[in-house]
């Protein structure tokens, strides 16, 4: 599915439907790909919104989960939206978080699966390796319960990515970022209605940070999805739809 790609300014983003918000945030290797499903189903019942973050746009010393927070946060007063139902897939998880932390006046709901935040498997230094297909292609399958979704367009979009020094530097200062941004007992300041999704099978973030997310986050309701990893709007969209489209209905109007 192709999207319309709207540009205003240093924002560039996706709006579709009409409704109550529901913003997508995006993680490290994320692309509008990853919510097309999502996309689908929700925007005949919502706004649905996907910012692009500038995960390369930034200065060095902001490229960082708060550089990304902050970008949000810009993006939001810029639009004007309210009343924001808030998700973020593992690096956007986090970015989210952050957000809501600072900001929670405009959020109505949060939704996380797969995020980062309290714990997640880094890349090191030794990720992304430069010029190495068979090495991407083995670690973008690491995100999935089946590495056949590991598809050559998306391994081939990684790959691309990690051709560009510059792309690589910043990956690795986004992902030390988010392993020093640990938010830990920030989290018990959240009081937004908070669904968590999880795979059972995420290796990035395993089930035990989701059970954490839980017990911290005290208005929030955790559901595992079987033979599933780390991107699971991607691997069992209609099972992942449905647990969102429960948890929406449920909120006050």
């Amino acid at each position: 599915m192709d999207y319309e790609i709207k540009k205003e300014g240093k924002f560039e983003y996706l709006e579709v439907g009409e409704g109550e918000v529901l913003m997508l945030l995006h993680g490290l290797f994320g692309a509008l790909s990853n919510f097309s499903d999502l996309i689908e189903r929700f925007r005949t019942t919502h706004k649905v919104v996907v910012p692009l973050l500038p995960l390369f746009d930034l200065d060095i010393l902001h490229t960082s989960v708060t550089g990304l927070a902050k970008h949000v946060d810009q993006f939001i007063e810029h639009k004007g939206y309210d009343q924001i139902h808030l998700l973020g897939n593992s690096l956007g998880g986090h970015v989210a978080l952050v957000h809501v932390l600072k900001h929670p006046e405009k959020i109505k709901s949060l939704i996380l699966t797969g995020s980062s935040g309290l714990f997640e498997n880094a890349m090191g230094d030794t990720y992304p390796k430069r010029g190495d297909y068979e090495y991407i292609k083995n670690k973008t399958a690491l995100t999935f319960y089946d590495p056949s979704l590991a598809t050559k367009e998306l391994v081939d979009e990684v790959f691309e990515i990690t051709k560009n020094r510059i792309k690589v530097i910043k990956i690795i200062a986004l992902a030390k970022s988010a392993i020093r941004n640990n938010l830990g007992d920030e989290l018990k300041q959240i009081q937004k209605p908070t669904l968590l999704i999880w795979g059972k099978n995420d290796t990035v973030t395993p089930p035990f940070v989701a059970e954490e997310f839980h017990k911290l986050i005290s208005h929030s309701q955790l559901h595992f999805i079987d033979k599933c990893g780390h991107a699971p709007m991607m691997e069992v969209p209609g099972e992942f739809n449905d647990l969102l489209d429960n948890f929406l209905q449920s909120l006050p109007k």
